[in-house]
């Protein structure tokens, strides 16, 4: 990698200007590699090219010099503060020895991987939010999970709901793309996947006021930014069912469907794998659909990315009436049992923290495994179908019940991670539950339409640790746990997986773990300056192994500080990112 200094400054710009611009001095990367699809579908090792490091969403590197035996003698190689306060949800990418870090208010920064060096970058500006538009001004200090690399690009997604693609080398726009209103609330919370050398995004904010009617999952032109197809989660005119499902409400009368985690994608089948969200408003009682439910709300699409036509969707919970929505992460798993290659669809979709496996090229159910205490599903019968606890379902205005997970609770979008070493999932969870009540509000804009009013989060009876991991056995017919960590906090990152046999996440105590793959000891942590957030992944460069651990503000921790007042959350945000290597020695031997 060769770097030359721009001859200039380019002036620096704020995340609320009226702009989007290039800030601060910044460098030029000589000879950048582009990301071509042969490498998206095949990614070295030693890069990570995308949100879950590979198609599949497995949150899996083959790199093994970071071990059981080496992990202890981890030390710091580089530590980079963050441009901006705000949740810490951040996904780093790294090629040819680039870091593509976005932070909070869509800042992109490039920076080199080897020794922390800010190289460019840019920040994207939007006009002033409004005050009152509360829900919509805190997503835009959200940072976005993820980015895209494609090419000689950088393609972000923005709270502003544009698509904005920058040059790899320098941080300049290429083009950029109004893709909905946001003036309505519309927006972007989650990053775009490429596949097919499309851009495949999906929009957020579609349980705010002034986005009734749509949710989407759309395809653009990578090039000009065209929009080749759209798919709507809450009306979809081709199935009669999905109409019938929302009781008789219009479309002009819907909300929610939000797909706010990235997908995956099989190249093989051309298919992209998206889970959706929660309706809106959230109780069956206001939004009016009955016991209907509600497609697509909590489901799981298979999706045809050259068409944008639906394949199949398997709705793991009918009629939300709590939001306990269901986006998250869907991991594509292949397991080849008595010479039978089954190819599945492996996911812990939503807060009560059910797992669930699918044939991902029918939608057929396989099996399902509680993980946590939950009291909202019933059962699942044999075929899949999901049956709701109607006791808990409201009849009136500020009726209460206590659900369980709460919604803060369960498996949040902290992702887990699939092992091919251990065929094990390994998934970071929180016991917790929360009252729940109907309330009759007026929709304004910029604010949620959930009319639901949610008490204090609390630990179920019986338990005393909020925190779990829990690692499942995964197999085609059933899904078992090999075993579970229980700790006192939250899980506040997503999980980390690594041909070294081991699993790494963090907590809202300031700590980073590994786990032994097998076994579930502890086997290596760390305190560091703030709640362990984001996505920890790694890389190589120079055959040397760098693991990246984010810190800095989450949800999860805030909600436990009545909970847990033994457990000192910092004051400011802390968000920053520390890299972490072996020494020389501890290589060399690792090595031998």
């Amino acid at each position: 990698m060769k770097l030359k200094l721009l001859p200039v400054l380019l002036a620096a710009g704020t995340a609320f200007a009226t702009v989007s611009a290039p800030a601060f001095a910044q460098n030029v990367i000589a000879d950048y590699e582009p990301v071509t699809a042969e490498m998206l579908a095949n990614p070295p090792a030693e890069e990570w090219l995308m949100f879950r490091g590979k198609y599949n969403n497995q949150g899996y590197s083959e790199l093994d010099m970071i071990n059981k035996d080496t992990v202890g003698d981890l030390e710091l190689a580089w530590a980079w503060p963050m441009a901006e306060a705000g949740i810490q949800e951040t996904a780093p990418l790294v090629h040819d020895g680039i870091m593509f870090l976005q932070t909070n208010n869509n800042i992109v920064e490039a920076i080199n991987a080897e020794t922390g060096d800010l190289i460019w970058q840019y920040r994207h500006a939007v006009a002033e939010i409004p005050a009152s538009w509360s829900y919509q001004a805190n997503q835009a200090r959200r940072q976005k999970n993820s980015i895209a690399l494609y090419e000689d690009k950088v393609i972000l997604t923005t709270v502003d709901a544009k698509i904005v693609v920058l040059n790899a080398a320098d941080g300049k726009v290429a083009w950029e793309k109004q893709v909905l209103d946001y003036n309505k609330g519309y927006s972007y919370t989650v990053g775009p996947l490429i596949a097919d050398g499309k851009i495949i995004s999906a929009i957020s904010g579609c349980s705010i006021a002034g986005t009734a009617g749509g949710c989407y999952i759309m395809a653009h032109d990578v090039e000009t930014g065209d929009e080749l197809w759209r798919f709507n989660t809450i009306d979809d005119p081709d199935n009669p069912a999905q109409q019938e499902s929302w009781g008789g409400v219009p479309p002009e009368n819907r909300w929610g469907g939000t797909p706010w985690t990235t997908g995956a994608y099989d190249p093989e089948t051309n298919t992209t794998f998206w889970g959706v969200g929660m309706p809106g408003p959230y109780a069956q009682l206001i939004r009016g659909s009955g016991d209907g439910s509600v497609l697509y709300t909590n489901s799981t699409l298979a999706i045809d990315v050259d068409t944008g036509k639906l394949k199949w969707y398997y709705q793991h919970l009918p009629r939300d009436n709590w939001d306990l929505d269901s986006p998250f992460e869907r991991m594509l798993v292949d397991q080849e049992i008595d010479g039978v290659m089954h190819k599945m669809l492996v996911t812990v979709p939503g807060k009560n923290g059910i797992a669930f496996a699918l044939d991902r090229d029918t939608g057929k159910y396989l099996w399902s495994k509680e993980t946590i205490v939950q009291n909202v599903v019933d059962k699942i019968d044999e075929d899949g179908t999901v049956h709701i606890n109607e006791d808990l379902v409201f009849n009136a205005l500020g009726e209460e019940f206590l659900v369980c997970s709460s919604v803060s609770g369960g498996k949040l979008w902290q992702a887990g991670a699939y092992s091919p070493l251990t065929q094990a999932y390994f998934v970071p969870l929180t016991e917790a539950c929360n009252t729940v009540a109907p309330t009759q509000t007026e929709f304004t804009a910029g604010n949620a339409v959930g009319s639901v009013k949610f008490g204090p989060r609390v630990l179920p009876e019986g338990i005393t640790d909020a925190g779990l991991m829990q690692a499942l056995d995964i197999n085609p017919t059933q899904g078992e746990s090999k075993w579970q960590y229980r700790y006192r906090p939250s899980p506040t990152s997503s999980v980390l997986a690594t041909a070294g046999g081991l699993v790494f996440g963090g907590d809202a105590s300031r700590e980073i773990k590994a786990w032994d793959q097998e076994t579930g000891e502890v086997v290596w942590s760390q305190r560091l300056n703030a709640p362990i957030g984001g996505y920890p992944m790694t890389y190589a460069i120079n055959g040397e192994q760098y693991l990246v651990v984010p810190t800095g503000y989450s949800n999860s921790a805030s909600s436990i500080s009545s909970a847990f007042p033994e457990i000192p959350l910092p004051t400011g945000s802390g968000n920053s990112i520390f890299v972490f290597k072996l020494p020389s020695d501890a290589k060399t031997a690792s090595a031998n």
